[in-house]
């Protein structure tokens, strides 16, 4: 388990690769990992400057583009557009904290976990239990 409690901030965009030249403008030599999260009808970019590295400990841009107008981030943008869209903070035991969660009332939008663009499991919280800032759940799978 890193030390770091947040994993990434999450933002959604109209273009990804237009997206990854700004970050690149500004951090200069990143490193950039894509997915396609067909579940989730979107594809996404992990930007950081050490990604892929065993002791990497958070400090991750995930940029999320939606592949369908189905798609939750597609009706995001379009309500929205583009900008800050989640935060993904780090727990231990997921089916456990998702459990305390809905025991104290908070508003879940996944109840069970999932598999996340990177094979760990996460879930997320609704914004109306977390001050407006919808918040995502992610265990490491070892």
């Amino acid at each position: 388990m890193t030390d770091s409690m947040i994993s990434h901030i999450g933002i959604a965009v109209a273009d990804l690769e237009k997206a990854i030249d700004k970050y690149r403008l500004i951090l200069g030599d990143i490193d950039v990992e894509k997915y396609d999260v067909s579940d989730q009808k979107v594809k996404v970019a992990l930007i950081s400057k050490s990604y892929g590295q065993q002791d990497y400990e958070g400090g991750v841009i995930e940029l999320l583009t939606p592949t369908s107008p189905e798609s939750k981030v597609a009706k995001y943008l379009e309500k929205k557009g583009e900008g800050l869209h989640h935060i993904c903070l780090y727990v231990e035991n997921i089916e456990q904290k998702l459990s305390e969660l809905k025991k104290a009332g908070v508003r879940l939008i996944d109840e069970t976990p999932r598999r996340g663009a990177e094979g760990n499991l996460i879930a997320f919280i609704h914004p109306i239990s977390m001050d407006g800032v919808l918040i995502e759940l992610e265990e490491k799978v070892t």
